[in-house]
């Protein structure tokens, strides 16, 4: 099958060399606006020098060209500098039934492209359960994968577990002073749940002494580093980084609580990683880094002891990478595992961390000091950087106990799957074991399309409710469009209508038609951008468009009803296509759709 595009440039070509003695790289075309009528634009501006003509001319020359040399042109028009193009239903059938039986339409792009990408995502603490926060990163980082995976690049999908430092050391010292022995077991508590509490127990604790060292006459800032619990926590961790065996028994005791927890709500969220890395291990790696960085001159000491790199040069500030007691910060080990996991899989050509915006300055500060220190791989690391989700009560904060926890979340998406579905009338005929799995596959669409339609860049507001609507801008109104179609395809099936039977005979399709094959097509350059732009909102609002469309289709013409037998064949398996493109294309969302409802 020639690509349109293709097809196009070469009869381009060809008409700038014949009418005007021209060859052209800036032939570019993109999809024509839906106000004007056309397949395809071509931009004429680039060739009004050479020619010496207005673009307006020189379209209405190129289009007379391509109209009396190609039969695939049906028709042209020109709008100022703008070539609008339009392809007749004979090539747009001619591709269609080149596509139709494809299975992995709207799910692949390409075979493998030979290259190996790490994404990084989830990096969750082990001081408190998953939020909403973390549901936002799991499912774009998710989500994102599956895209790269689709574009034909081996993807290596990694979480790095924050499981050590002054956060940690913060639940782990509230548990030995509050917590009388409690385990999950005896609570009934799930680990991470149990563990979180204990992280807020602390900051009431920590903020009592504080307001009663101000009330003795300290500052806020002399009082915060001054209250006893601080410095426990403190003096914590450097026992922690000493081997104290007491300390470390405490910590993998409670660690393992909030590993269970976290494995519990990945599993009900529907995300996975190929390879988990700890704190634990890789900051001693960073430390390793540091010592080098030393010896090379990358980094100096400082009068208290502490290590520091000075970017101010780059536009950046100073950068503490040791602490005056030797412990490790952030990018110490950032700086540990990105050299590890280069070290690890020597094929790998690209290393995306998906972390909130919030990090924007810490990723740049990260990759300037892997380059100073001669990684040239440094220039293949990059942020996928998302806007936080708030609530229309404002922010989360997890230290004050206010943040919408993920097990809750999910737990009140199928609530709401529950209810609405039931309001709807749509569980006639299933069994229970049924209707729970339907309601768990609406609740998660729900969730994970209203999330993953909002570009990653922009900060956006979640609704649960409204994020469950059948109608709206929803997934759950893709996977009723999905159930509908394989509703008319199984009642087909009954009445002996093969989706397999020949459509040769038809040469003409509808507009409708025609913008539903053409939509088919589309899908090829949606997924190649989403790649480049690690945006699963582009693929979101694609599928979302080719459901209204589907649903415009299937309200304005007959299907089973329909006499013409050629004509109804097509129908027939432009809606099996289109069902195929809805569930691929959902699938690298991470949702699934359902067979009826």
């Amino acid at each position: 099958m020639i690509l349109a595009e293709k097809l196009l440039f070469d009869l381009v070509q060809t008409a700038l060399t014949e009418l005007y003695g021209l060859t052209s790289k800036n032939i570019t075309f993109q999809k024509t606006r839906k106000e004007f009528e056309g397949d395809f634009t071509l931009v004429t501006f680039p060739f009004t020098k050479d020619t010496k003509k207005a673009p307006e001319l020189v379209g209405k020359e190129l289009g007379e060209w391509l109209l009396k040399n190609n039969t695939s042109i049906s028709n042209y028009n020109v709008v100022k500098g703008f070539l609008n193009i339009s392809l007749n239903d004979a090539f747009w059938l001619n591709y269609f039934n080149t596509v139709k039986t494809n299975t992995a339409l709207g799910h692949k792009l390409a075979s493998s492209s030979g290259k190996t990408i790490m994404l990084e995502y989830s990096s969750p603490n082990t001081n408190k359960p998953l939020h909403l926060g973390h549901v936002r990163n799991n499912l774009l980082g998710y989500s994102v994968a599956q895209i790269l995976k689709a574009n034909g690049h081996k993807v290596i999908k990694t979480n790095i577990i924050n499981d050590r430092g002054i956060h940690i050391c913060k639940s782990m010292l509230a548990w030995q002073k509050f917590g009388k022995g409690e385990t999950p077991e005896s609570t009934g508590m799930k680990g991470d749940h149990l563990v979180g509490k204990y992280y807020v127990e602390f900051d009431k604790a920590y903020k009592k002494q504080v307001a009663e060292l101000v009330a003795k006459g300290e500052t806020k800032d002399e009082a915060e580093k001054n209250a006893p619990l601080m410095h426990e926590a403190q003096e914590m961790l450097r026992q922690w980084e000493a081997g104290n065996a007491e300390v470390k028994n405490l910590w993998k005791t409670m660690n393992s609580w909030v590993y269970a927890g976290f494995d519990v709500t990945y599993k009900n969220l529907g995300v996975d990683f190929d390879k988990l890395y700890y704190e634990s291990d890789t900051y001693i790696l960073g430390k390793e880094a540091v010592q080098q960085g030393l010896e090379k001159g990358v980094f100096y000491k400082k009068e208290n002891g502490s290590v520091a790199i000075d970017l101010s040069q780059e536009g950046l500030d100073e950068k503490i990478v040791l602490r005056a007691d030797g412990t490790s910060v952030y990018i110490t080990q950032d700086l540990g595992t990105a050299i590890e996991r280069f070290k690890e899989f020597p094929d790998l050509q690209e290393l995306i961390y998906t972390v909130g915006n919030e990090q924007d300055y810490h990723f740049k500060v990260l990759f300037k000091i892997l380059e100073k220190l001669g990684y040239a791989w440094a220039k293949e690391c990059s942020h996928l950087s998302y806007g936080m989700v708030e609530l229309p009560e404002g922010k989360m904060k997890s230290r004050e106990g206010t943040v919408v926890d993920a097990d809750e979340l999910l737990q009140e998406m199928f609530d709401t799957a529950e209810a609405t579905t039931k309001e709807l009338g749509k569980v006639e005929g299933f069994s229970e074991e049924e209707l729970i799995e339907l309601y768990r596959m609406v609740s998660l669409g729900a969730l994970k399309y209203f999330i993953l339609k909002v570009d990653p860049k922009k900060k956006m507001m979640f609704d649960p409710k409204e994020s469950i609507d059948f109608n709206g801008h929803t997934g759950p109104f893709i996977q009723y469009t999905h159930a509908r179609i394989k509703s008319v395809l199984r009642k087909a099936e009954t009445l002996g209508m093969g989706t397999g039977a020949n459509t040769d005979s038809l040469t003409t399709i509808t507009p409708v038609e025609k913008e539903m094959v053409i939509s088919l097509y589309d899908f090829a350059g949606v997924l190649e951008e989403a790649g480049k732009t690690h945006s699963p909102a582009l693929i979101a609002n694609y599928v979302y468009e080719l459901t209204k469309l589907y649903n415009r289709f299937y309200h304005e013409y007959s299907i089973l009803k329909e006499e013409n037998q050629a004509i109804r064949n097509f129908r027939l398996q432009v809606s099996k296509a289109c069902a195929q493109m809805l569930s691929n294309c959902m699938d690298l969302l991470g949702i699934k759709v359902p067979e009826r409802m």
